[in-house]
């Protein structure tokens, strides 16, 4: 299947938009505005590690992300964006170890072959698959279930999102991590028009984000809201380059986002809010 035709025309369509301020950097550009951007707040996503999958050496490239996230300069935080494991629920407790080796604070989400009850989810990660974070009375983070353990794909959990960005509206910048696209303007997206509606109705909400399509690592948009892929580092379909992606605050309130590559750290697309 040829899928990097399809993943250029969707980022392409993300850079030809004029939304406000958002503009689609170079990565030349993204490093000269380094200099000039006063980063305050910085964290990192990454998704589709497929732990345990056969005959991929999973080992080795969750270690690659780990290395390159510790290369990442003043990282806050890191959210792995579901399907962390690959079907077997044995494999959950061995990637939790290998998260564990981060020298900073992970967060997780839930994705369609993490395979295990939502009470197996909460003994282990300490959290229900829907969750919140909140930083520094300023940042949050709603981490949101899109799957069972069946592996089918579903909208959010629409009254958990409501009452949830509802409680957080004090804050200046919130940010959506959901595994699958409640869209389905990629080819492993489902339509979830109300989670849509939902998210246009907040205003600290600045971005959504995205792991399952392995061969998409652009941005669209819905009602004036960005929606962020990050590839996969894991796996063994898609993007030929494993990947994640940096997101940065500075004190403006500005917003700024990169996708990198595992292997070096160089840019293969950056965005600014």
């Amino acid at each position: 299947m040829k899928r990097r035709p399809f993943l250029k025309s969707l980022t392409a369509l993300g850079g030809t938009l004029s939304l406000g301020s958002f503009a689609k950097l170079s990565a030349e550009e993204f490093k000269k505005d380094s200099s000039e951007f006063k980063t305050v707040y910085k964290f990192a996503t990454a998704s589709d590690g497929h732990f345990g999958q056969p005959d991929t050496d999973f080992m080795t490239s969750h270690t690659n992300l780990i290395t390159a996230l510790h290369q990442e300069a003043n990282l806050d935080f890191v959210v792995f964006n579901g399907d962390l494991i690959h079907d077997e629920p044995v494999f959950m407790p061995q990637v939790k170890s290998m998260y564990d080796r981060l020298r900073l604070p992970y967060f997780v989400s839930k994705g369609n072959h993490d395979r295990i009850s939502d009470e197996e989810w909460k003994f282990l990660w300490g959290s229900d698959p829907n969750s919140f974070q909140i930083f520094d009375n300023q940042y949050g983070i709603v981490l949101l279930n899109c799957s069972n353990v069946a592996g089918d794909y579903l909208c959010a959990d629409m009254d958990f999102a409501i009452k949830t960005l509802d409680s957080l509206f004090m804050l200046q910048h919130v940010f959506v991590f959901i595994h699958i696209s409640q869209n389905d303007w990629t080819r492993h997206g489902v339509a979830c028009e109300d989670f849509l509606k939902l998210i246009s109705d907040y205003d600290n909400v600045k971005a959504v984000f995205h792991g399952h399509d392995h061969d998409v690592d652009g941005v669209m948009w819905n009602r004036k809201k960005p929606y962020f892929w990050s590839g996969h580092f894991g796996g063994n379909w898609g993007n030929p380059f494993p990947s994640y992606r940096v997101v940065e605050i500075d004190e403006m309130g500005v917003v700024r986002t990169a996708l990198k590559r595992v292997s070096d750290g160089e840019i293969l697309n950056a965005h600014r809010l």
